[in-house]
C-alpha cells in the first residue's frame, strides 16, 4: 500500500472515530449541533427568521451557511448531528486532498500526519463546532498564497466571515505575501458582497452585531486570563463564583476585580495583535521570505487571539492547525517541536473538555490543574512563535548607490 493510500485510510478511520465518540463521551460534546446550529438553520430555510438578518447574531453572517449545508447530508443519516460530522470530514477530505497531493512530498506527509494526529486527540469538540468548518478552508487558503493568492484571500475571507479568527491569517499573508493587493482585493470583494447580501435582505443593524457581542462578554470559564478565577472559585476565595451565561450559552466566572479585567482585555488583544504585525511588517520590510515569516506570523497572530482573549472555548485549539501545518510543510525540522506540543495540547484540551468538564464545573482541583496545564502550552507556543518571528532571517533592503558629485 502507498503512503498516500495509508494516509488516506487514517483520514477515515480518524474522522469516523471522533464522529462517533461525540456521542460517547459524557457532557454531550456534539449538544452545540442540534441545540443551536439545528434550530438557527432550520428557522432560516423554513421561513422563520434568520439569524444576523432579522435578528442580532454571536457569528458572522456566512456561518450559517454551513449550518444549512449539513441539512443536505440528513438524507443520509436522518440526524442532523451526524450529518454535521460528514459536511465538516467532507470539508476536511477537500483541504487533505489538496495537502498530501500525489503524497511525493515529505513535508507535505508529516504536515496531514500531524493534522490527523491533532484531530484524533482533540476528539469530538473539534468536529462539532463550527470552527472545524473553518479549518480545513482557513488550510487551504494558507496552502494557495503563493500561487494563487487570489483563490487563497477568498477562502479566507469566506472563513473569516464564518468565524472570526482567520482575520489573523489575512493579516499575516498581506504582510508576507508579495502579491499582498491579491488578498486585499480578495478580502473587499467578499466583505462588499457579504455586506451587500445582508443588507439587501433587511438586516443592515445587524452586519456587525458580533463584534459588539463580543466586547461585551465576561470571562469565560475556559479563557487564559481566567485561569486565576478558576482557582480562586477551586479555593473558595470569597466573591468568587461559576455561573451559566444562558444568553451566550457557556459558563463563566464571577471574581474580585474581574470589571477592570474584562475592560482591559480587548485593548490588550488589539495591542498584542497589533505589536505582532508590526515585527512581521518590519521583517517584511527588511525582505524576509513569505517562507520564513508567513507561518510563525500567522501562529504569533492566531495564538494572540487565543491567550489575550476573555472567550477561551476548547475549540479554539484548533485555530493552530493551519499555521503549524504550513510550517511542517516548510520547515519540519524546526517545527517539530512546537507541533509535537501542540498535540500535548489537543490531548490537555479533550481531557480538560469533555472527560472532565463536569469535575470542572464542581471545583474540583485536578480539572483546575488541567485547565491550568492547557493555558501554560498555549502560552509557550505563542512564546516560541514570537522568538522564532523575531529571529525570522532578512535579507535587508538594497541601499541605492549615493551620486557622486562632479569634480
Amino acid at each position: 500500500m502507498s503512503r498516500r493510500a495509508v494516509l488516506w485510510v487514517a483520514f477515515v478511520f480518524v474522522h469516523a472515530a471522533v464522529a462517533v465518540l461525540g456521542f460517547l463521551l459524557p457532557m454531550e460534546p456534539m449538544g452545540d449541533v442540534y441545540k443551536v446550529y439545528e434550530p438557527w438553520s432550520t428557522a432560516a430555510v423554513t421561513g422563520h427568521g434568520i439569524v444576523g438578518i432579522t435578528e442580532p447574531w454571536v457569528y458572522p453572517q456566512l456561518a450559517l451557511i454551513p449550518m444549512i449545508l449539513a441539512h443536505g447530508f440528513v438524507w443520509i443519516t436522518q440526524n442532523y448531528t451526524a450529518a454535521w460530522a460528514i459536511l465538516v470530514t467532507v470539508a476536511d477530505a477537500l483541504a487533505f486532498w489538496m495537502l498530501v497531493g500525489r503524497g511525493r512530498s515529505v513535508g507535505r506527509n508529516v504536515g496531514a500526519w500531524f493534522w490527523l494526529c491533532f484531530i484524533a486527540l482533540l476528539g469530538p469538540v473539534g468536529m462539532y463546532r463550527l470552527d472545524g468548518f473553518t479549518v480545513p478552508l482557513a488550510l487551504a487558503g494558507c496552502l494557495w498564497l503563493v500561487g494563487r493568492p487570489w483563490l487563497g484571500g477568498i477562502l479566507l475571507s469566506i472563513a473569516t466571515w464564518m468565524k472570526v479568527w482567520p482575520a489573523a491569517l489575512i493579516a499575516a499573508a498581506v504582510i508576507a505575501v508579495r502579491r499582498r493587493m491579491a488578498i486585499v482585493g480578495a478580502a473587499l470583494i467578499v466583505t462588499g458582497l457579504t455586506i451587500l447580501g445582508v443588507v439587501v435582505a433587511g438586516g443592515g443593524k445587524y452586519v456587525f452585531g458580533f463584534i459588539g457581542d463580543q466586547t461585551v462578554r465576561g470571562l469565560q470559564l475556559e479563557a487564559p486570563v481566567a485561569t486565576v478565577y478558576l482557582w480562586q472559585t477551586v479555593l473558595h476565595i470569597p466573591g468568587s463564583a461559576l455561573y451559566w451565561d444562558s444568553r451566550l450559552v457557556t459558563f463563566s466566572l464571577h471574581g474580585p476585580g474581574e470589571d477592570v479585567v474584562i475592560a482591559l482585555m480587548t485593548p490588550l488583544l488589539a495591542i498584542a495583535v497589533l505589536a505582532i504585525a508590526v515585527i512581521g511588517a518590519f521583517k517584511a520590510w527588511e525582505r524576509a521570505s513569505f517562507h520564513a515569516l508567513f507561518p510563525p506570523l500567522a501562529l504569533s497572530l492566531v495564538l494572540a487571539m487565543i491567550v489575550f482573549n476573555k472567550v477561551g472555548s476548547p475549540q479554539y485549539v484548533t485555530w493552530i492547525a493551519a499555521p503549524l501545518i504550513v510550517g511542517l510543510v516548510i520547515d519540519r525540522r524546526r517545527w517539530r517541536g512546537p507541533a509535537t506540543v501542540a498535540l500535548v495540547l489537543a490531548f490537555v484540551t479533550l481531557l480538560e473538555y469533555p472527560i472532565f468538564y463536569r469535575e470542572l464545573l464542581v471545583g474540583d482541583p485536578f480539572a483546575a490543574v488541567l485547565m491550568t496545564l492547557r493555558t501554560a502550552l498555549t502560552v509557550a507556543l505563542l512564546v516560541w512563535a514570537l522568538v522564532r518571528l523575531v529571529r525570522v532571517p532578512v535579507a535587508g533592503r538594497v541601499k541605492r548607490p549615493q551620486p557622486v558629485a562632479a569634480p
